[in-house]
């Protein structure tokens, strides 16, 4: 029990679309787990950037972040993360250095590199510039220049966003973001919510890299998980079922709203589509509190993780809002 409290425990909310919402409810539903999720005590609210999903409406995703903020007081907010291929490094620093400057010391920037949608919508969200070409790395450090008060002579600069306090984080889903995160010396959060395959090596390669830098003097690790929790495990199970369909529809390249278990058809499920399905999930907390407790000492004991970023796709959210509170009392 110990050990969980020295862990940080935050929520990355993709604004999932339920079945029979409409995209209003959508954005009501995130600001009230929100304001749920700062009085539990979270460190962070984190949304993510998707674009063309007819399930997930966290596309404008700056915007979304200034709805959350503005709706709390306290739990910091950020991107979970910003998909920086889709944006230039300055419309950026001008975005983040606006929202910090409304909500001081509150804002994060976790940094992707995948388009976080398909290669048509990315071709034109980057107006045609080939993605093989894209210097990740030199992107960031623009944009670090941008917020950096040595930029204040250039003929170019970000305001708002010269001198702005936002947070960097590199996001990732594979060893080479662990690289990058490790040479630049930021804290690095790993997508283990959908591509936990190469979390255990991407965390060993980040620690045995890291270089200190005037941002952070130590490894900080980061990982994003798929956590329901309910009274019983037996109702965690049901309402995960919302969580695997959509999934499902993702490998059977079928977006559609979340529908609540009793619409999911789990039963016509492949063999092969299993094999895919337990390979994305694997980086699962499935249960109650008690069988919830177990797998997380253990999984903080085997990483030495220093936060859990939790991705809850329950459909009921007075069910949702009740996982939140559980899981909350295993970090306390």
């Amino acid at each position: 029990m110990e050990k969980l409290k020295n862990i940080k425990y935050s929520v990355l909310d993709l604004a999932v679309i339920r079945q029979g919402d409409s995209l209003n409810e959508t954005f009501q539903h995130t600001l009230e787990c929100a304001k749920v999720a700062e009085d539990l005590g979270y460190t962070r609210y984190w949304l993510s950037e998707h674009h063309n999903m007819e399930n997930v409406a966290s596309s404008a995703t700056s915007i979304l972040i200034g709805y959350v903020a503005g709706g709390t007081t306290t739990i910091r907010v950020g991107s979970g993360g910003i998909m920086l291929p889709n944006h230039t490094a300055l419309n950026i620093a001008e975005q983040f250095g606006t929202l910090d400057a409304l909500y001081p010391n509150r804002i994060d920037l976790g940094l992707g590199r995948a388009p976080g949608t398909d290669q048509l919508t990315a071709s034109i969200l980057r107006r045609g510039e080939g993605f093989h070409q894209y210097n990740f790395e030199l992107e960031i450090k623009e944009l670090q220049r941008y917020f950096s008060t040595d930029n204040c002579n250039n003929k170019v600069r970000a305001i708002p966003g010269e001198g702005a306090h936002v947070d960097l984080y590199i996001l990732g889903s594979s060893t080479d973001s662990a690289y990058l995160a490790a040479n630049l010396g930021l804290p690095y959060a790993f997508a283990g919510h959908f591509a936990p395959q190469q979390f255990y090596d991407a965390i060993a390669i980040y620690k045995s890299h890291f270089k200190p830098s005037k941002f952070l003097s130590k490894p900080y690790i980061m990982v994003c998980v798929n956590a329901i929790a309910a009274y019983s495990d037996q109702e965690a199970h049901y309402l995960s079922m919302t969580m695997y369909q959509s999934f499902l529809n993702i490998i059977s390249d079928r977006r559609q709203p979340i529908v609540p278990p009793e619409e999911t058809n789990l039963q016509d499920c492949t063999d092969h589509q299993k094999h895919i399905l337990k390979g994305m999930t694997a980086l699962s907390f499935i249960g109650s509190r008690s069988t919830l407790h177990a797998q997380f000492s253990d999984f903080v004991k085997n990483t030495e993780v220093d936060e859990i970023i939790v991705n809850t796709n329950i459909y009921n959210q007075k069910a949702k809002r009740k996982s939140y509170q559980i899981i909350s009392e295993l970090f306390k």
